[in-house]
């Protein structure tokens, strides 16, 4: 699955989601004339047809890195990771970028409108992602495996893609409810043709969530027996103690879920996977190697999945000439983009003294005077296209020239979900109030991510407050796009109690109306779908 993501043709699109390209996918027969019958005539097939669904999560379109699946938006900004991090990232405290294009700006002054070109891409995204598994969905039900004269152990196997494909779509799901509210929602039931999906409100979405999650429980691979990169029972669990951690701001304060996010995490904690004794190591060329820690990744490869997005953007916009990106694997790379504000390091101490060693940064500008200057701020240089033993991938003869991949695209795999965010989700939803869970337990959990940081327990907690647990979030969790929902969740996203350089567009920071924890429904979506509702304050 690193190796070789295959690509294949989306047999359907979704209707009304205000993508030309989609509109008329639904009037003309496949151009490569592969019907639906053909693909998933075998049980190879229906893997390779899996593979599409998984691919869309790291691949911008079929056409290679300069094609995009969504119609009307550049691929080199369509890509999910790249789309989704930003959103998450350029909010808050953690990264600010350099870049004055058309609509880069209103994150970090959290003044975005309907119009944002990278929100509506995120949003036709996930929509997109969602229609891929749909399709899969649709093909695989018992009814359509029993047509088709699969029996046995290949039907069974059938049955278990087809539960990773309902997990991946609720996921995306996830992804909408969290950052845009009251999506449009549709299914493998939904007509395809002229039909314009119903919206869903947040509170009957999560459900939603919840009782898929439920419903493939059993059916996903036990943990740790499927492949790398694929969803497997311990996924389905750390995304419903996900989903739990952040009941009260989906369904209203006096709705927490708390003991239900302490027994999922319990479920991932106890499920086999491991703490990477190296913590650097989970953000290199090679994370997909002995990875005990990693639940389930994006993987890519500079070579066959090859976009602007993904690792490859994390990676290069960190970077600039000055700091030599030889050094960090992409020779030819170097894009002087995303920064921190002085918070995130500050949140380390003497991050330059490097005695928690996740603290990784270049330079030491704290100040940001001119928020388009890339040598203001601090670079993060957490994730590398460098393997474990200081090679880049696809070098040449040995050395770090990466020419066959153009010096730039990364084979670095961004983790979904790891083991150190159920330790930390444990802790929170412990002192949160819930039930089942024990203070002893929790600081016990926190203490292994402080012990593997410093290499031995000089960094250990004798107490733990739940600004600790967010702390400690900030410190594991940096630039793997947990923030803007954190910061949310503590109730510190848009009010004054917590400021940061440039929140709401002042180099000091200030609060913001309330209403921006929740992205706006895209302009276009609306015009198109009469059935959507923007939500407040747009």
């Amino acid at each position: 699955m690193k190796k070789n993501l295959l690509k294949y043709i989306c047999i359907v699109a979704l209707a009304s989601t205000g993508l030309t390209s989609c509109k008329k996918a639904l009037e003309l027969t496949p151009t490569n004339a592969t019907t639906a019958e053909q693909v998933y005539s075998t049980p190879a097939g229906y893997k390779q047809s899996l593979a599409k669904v998984y691919s869309a999560y790291a691949l911008t379109g079929s056409g290679g890195s300069a094609s995009s699946d969504l119609g009307g938006i550049d691929a080199g900004t369509s890509d999910f990771l790249r789309l989704y991090w930003s959103a998450q990232e350029w909010t808050t405290d953690e990264a600010v970028c350099a870049w004055n294009d058309t609509d880069v700006p209103d994150f970090h002054n959290l003044s975005w409108g309907s119009n944002n070109s990278i929100l509506r891409g995120l949003y036709f995204r996930s929509l997109y992602q969602i229609t891929v598994a749909n399709a899969f969905i649709r093909e695989s039900s018992d009814d359509a495996i029993a047509s088709r004269g699969i029996t046995g152990n290949d039907a069974t196997n059938i049955r278990a893609y087809r539960a990773e494909a309902r997990f991946l779509r609720a996921y995306q799901y996830w992804i909408l409810m969290d950052l845009f509210g009251n999506p449009p929602f549709v299914d493998e039931t939904t007509p395809i043709g002229k039909y314009l999906p119903e919206r869903i409100t947040r509170a009957k979405l999560f459900a939603y969530i919840e009782s898929e999650l439920k419903a493939i429980e059993t059916t996903l691979v036990a943990p740790k027996q499927n492949e790398y990169g694929r969803a497997d029972q311990a996924a389905d669990w750390a995304l419903q103690a996900r989903l739990y951690l952040n009941a009260e701001v989906y369904l209203g304060t006096g709705n927490g879920r708390y003991a239900d996010a302490i027994t999922y995490a319990n479920k991932v904690i106890n499920s086999g996977y491991t703490l990477q004794s190296n913590y650097a190591k989970l953000f290199l060329a090679d994370n997909n190697v002995g990875n005990t820690e990693t639940i389930l990744s994006i993987n890519y490869d500079g070579i066959n999945s090859q976009n602007y997005g993904a690792t490859t953007y994390i990676i290069n916009a960190s970077l600039n000439a000055a700091m030599n990106p030889t050094l960090y694997g992409v020779p030819n790379g170097g894009w002087g983009g995303n920064r921190s504000t002085s918070n995130l390091p500050l949140t380390f101490g003497d991050y330059s003294g490097n005695t928690d060693k996740r603290a990784m940064f270049y330079g030491n500008n704290l100040a940001i005077n001119n928020i388009n200057d890339f040598t203001q701020g601090v670079a993060v240089v957490k994730f590398k296209n460098l393997n474990s033993n200081g090679t880049t991938p696809y070098s040449i003869g040995g050395s770090a020239t990466n020419t066959s991949s153009g010096g730039v695209y990364a084979s670095t795999d961004f983790p979904l979900f790891r083991l150190a965010e159920m330790y930390l989700i444990y802790a929170e939803a412990t002192l949160r109030g819930g039930t089942g869970g024990s203070t002893a337990t929790a600081l016990t959990g926190i203490n292994l991510l402080r012990t593997r940081a410093y290499g031995n327990n000089s960094g250990n907690l004798n107490s733990l407050s739940l600004t600790d647990v967010l702390n400690e979030r900030t410190r594991e969790l940096y630039w793997e796009g947990f923030r803007r929902t954190d910061l949310i969740r503590y109730g510190l996203f848009t009010s004054a109690s917590y400021l940061w350089p440039y929140k709401g567009g002042v180099q000091n920071g200030k609060g913001v109306e309330s209403y921006r924890n929740l992205f706006p429904i895209p302009n276009t979506d609306l015009v198109n779908n009469p059935n959507l509702v923007q939500n407040p304050g747009y």
